[in-house]
């Protein structure tokens, strides 16, 4: 056991519910594309044999360090370093493995790095507006904030926040920009335009958006889901734990799409598109945490666990 095991980076969710979706073969080869602090990895790994292989990797450098000493008593072959999970295809092709038995995602941002002052992604504390998982970034949070016209700022505020006062917002932004440079400096603009009651929730929503914007979350998300299939062997499993409905949404729709069969005109009567299925959804509504999980890691509150298998 890590003599760190109690240390808190992030709290996994779901694992009893992630084992059982994403592990067939204990001896088999598994991939988690967003490692953080290593807890659902050392829960993979308890459950794997002494021939069982793990490939981690995560865009944050501090979370790579942490997990390599979070995971380091396992004697299993493990493979953690920084990368980006939509990259998969290059990084098994690197090492000279071909496909893996299981692929894990768990979208959210770690505690560690919502605790993290120096980070600023929480509305909750005074910190210069970063948000970048991966610091090698060239563009923060408070660049977007600085250099985005009124219309493009909408639009994030509006696609990835669902916010309902984006356009306010980010005319009031442009007006006011010379003095946004930390969180309490963004917040007291919102604070200044937006109703009592919406306060928190907007908040929320407009740090979302700024943190996907930086670290283009939806489009790492959207490319994984185009090739991760080729990385998998026949009856292999995918589990992906997202946490806001445009993750699930995307996860959901792009599952459906690989389950389909025939996918030419109903009018048509033979088929002419020779679609295959090559997915088996495993559990056709989200598996959600249950209320003693949400008790203990009140953050798990919006994980929704989605899981499919290779035909």
């Amino acid at each position: 056991m890590p003599k760190n095991e109690k240390s808190v980076f992030h709290k996994p969710v779901l694992v009893k519910d992630v084992i059982k979706f994403l592990i067939t073969n204990k001896s088999g080869i598994y991939f988690d594309g967003t490692i953080g602090g290593g807890g659902h990895s050392y829960e993979i790994l308890k459950n794997l044999d002494a021939d069982g292989t793990l490939i981690g990797v995560d865009l944050d450098s501090e979370a790579v360090n942490f997990a390599k000493d979070h995971l380091k008593s396992f004697k299993n072959k493990k493979i953690i370093e920084k990368g980006n999970y939509s990259n998969i295809s290059e990084i098994l092709k690197r090492k000279k493995i071909k496909n893996v038995d299981g692929i894990l995602l768990d979208l959210g941002i770690s505690s560690f790095q919502i605790d993290n002052k120096k980070r600023g992604f929480s509305y909750n504390t005074d910190s210069l507006l970063d948000m970048r998982m991966n610091k090698s970034l060239e563009k923060n949070a408070a660049d977007i904030i600085n250099t985005y016209s009124k219309d493009e700022l909408t639009q994030i505020f509006k696609k990835y926040g669902e916010e309902r006062y984006s356009k306010k917002i980010a005319d009031f932004i442009v007006r006011e920009r010379k003095i946004i440079k930390t969180s309490t400096d963004l917040r007291n603009i919102i604070e200044r335009i937006i109703p009592e009651r919406y306060k928190i929730k907007t908040f929320a929503r407009i740090w979302q958006a700024l943190r996907i914007e930086v670290n283009k979350e939806l489009e790492n998300l959207n490319k994984f889901l185009k090739n991760f299939s080729d990385n998998l062997k026949s009856k292999g499993r995918i589990v992906i734990i997202s946490y806001h409905s445009l993750e699930d949404r995307i996860v959901k729709k792009e599952f459906r799409e690989y389950e389909k069969e025939c996918i030419c005109p109903p009018n048509i009567p033979i088929c002419v598109c020779c679609k295959e299925k090559m997915l088996k959804i495993l559990n056709k509504k989200p598996v959600l945490p249950s209320n003693d999980e949400i008790k203990l890691n009140p953050r798990a509150r919006s994980a929704k666990l989605r899981s499919a298998e290779k035909i």
